[in-house]
């Protein structure tokens, strides 16, 4: 089949200014001049008869016709890098899977021998970042390119969020409560924690892995859940890492709010115990994400398999 096409050059032109809004920072990331990326844009609009930018005195907007014409390029372009890098990944047996640091950390790496056991021939490399975790409110749009699940520089990634992320194939893995957690060795003597009341006279931590306002439960909802009233909820150590609350828990520094998940092993170990077991649920999951032409690849099937083995979703959900 023969494709009627415009120079490639003009379309990556037209995607890099229409994602930037600037023909300035489209040539700064193409290494061009502007000039040039304006006679590109000028090329490919006389090519299409439309207007896809109306230049304004201190900005571009970009017009309804470029804006039909945007998603398709942009998924065009994603298939090419990713045809071109899926053969360069499958010939090496290489898997790159970025996941929350939290969840790597305390959920994803003591399980990864056994994948390791199972797949010999994938040759994994995990990375962690907090753009991992979603920053704006459910159903809206993440903050910034960063933190698109197909700007990342991964095959496949494990985000705690909302689960709205358009263009990628999603599937969710956990949706996490969040517990009271402490150390069995936390002194009590003169302080009993008994009842979820005697919380007044201990420590609490506070995990601020995500910092904005209500965005997650926190002392004050877990309190209210309990049906206890007359507490601080906001005195006590605030972390932002949700690693170094449980750690701070592990230590008998105080009880601290954590993702059942993230704690399972050590509830299992006899490490962390649930004094009062009353959760409140988290507004937010556990989502496998991946790019549609990155999903077919033997090595990201092998590993998504897995993990939905893992978090017992194996039918998928």
């Amino acid at each position: 089949m023969a494709y009627r096409l415009p120079p490639l050059g003009s379309l990556r032109a037209f995607e890099a200014a229409a994602r930037h809004l600037s023909f300035k920072l489209a040539a700064e990331e193409l290494h061009v001049t502007p000039a040039a990326i304006s006679q590109q844009i000028k090329g490919l609009e006389d090519y299409l008869g439309v207007r896809l930018f109306v230049r304004l005195t201190r900005a571009l907007a970009i017009t309804p016709q470029g804006e039909a014409m945007l998603p398709g390029i942009r998924a065009g372009f994603d298939c090419l890098a990713e045809a071109v890098g899926s053969v360069h990944a499958d010939a090496a047996g290489g898997l790159n899977v970025t996941a929350p640091p939290s969840f790597a950390t305390r959920w994803l790496v003591p399980r990864l021998p056994d994948f390791a056991a199972a797949h010999p021939d994938i040759r994994l490399r995990l990375s962690s970042s907090s753009d991992s975790v979603d920053r704006r409110g459910r159903g809206r749009r993440v903050e910034n390119d960063a933190s698109d699940p197909r700007a990342v520089d991964s095959d496949l990634s494990i985000r705690y969020g909302t689960g709205h992320y358009p263009g990628c194939v999603v599937e969710r893995l956990l949706a996490p409560d969040w517990v009271p957690v402490c150390s069995p060795r936390l002194p009590t003597e003169g302080r009993p924690l008994s009842t979820p009341s005697d919380l007044a006279r201990h420590v609490l931590i506070h995990d601020e892995t995500i910092d904005t306002e209500g965005r997650q439960p926190g002392w004050r909802e877990w309190l209210a859940a309990a049906g206890v009233g007359g507490i601080d909820s906001e005195r006590g150590p605030r972390f932002g890492n949700a690693v170094l609350a449980v750690e701070a828990a592990l230590d008998g520094q105080g009880v601290a709010l954590a993702l059942r998940p993230l704690v399972e092993a050590d509830l299992a170990a006899g490490r962390l115990i649930v004094p009062f077991d009353i959760a409140v649920p988290s507004p937010f999951a556990y989502f496998l994400v991946m790019r549609p032409a990155v999903a077919a690849r033997s090595p990201v099937v092998a590993f998504r398999n897995w993990l939905l083995a893992q978090t017992g979703c194996a039918d998928g959900v």
